[in-house]
C-alpha cells in the first residue's frame, strides 16, 4: 500500500485526534503522542484502539517524523 500524503492529512489518530505517522516496513499508522501503532490490513487503516498495540520509546526513535 502506498500511503499518500493527502491519506495521510485527514487520517487522525481516533484518542487525541494527532498526526498519524505511515511506517510502510511494519505496515502500521503510528500516532507518536499516545505511543500506539495502527495495523493496516487490505489497505483500510484499522484505527480502532482494541487493534492498535503500544509502542516503545526505542522504536519512536528509530520512526522517520
Amino acid at each position: 500500500m502506498a500511503m499518500d500524503e493527502r491519506t495521510l492529512a485527514i487520517l487522525a489518530c481516533p484518542l487525541c485526534k494527532g498526526r498519524l505517522v505511515w511506517c510502510k516496513d511494519k505496515q502500521e499508522l503510528v500516532c507518536r503522542g499516545d505511543k500506539l501503532a495502527y495495523p493496516v490490513r487490505d489497505d483500510i487503516p484499522m484505527l480502532l484502539t482494541t487493534e492498535a498495540r503500544e509502542i516503545s520509546n526505542a522504536e519512536l526513535e528509530k520512526m522517520p517524523s
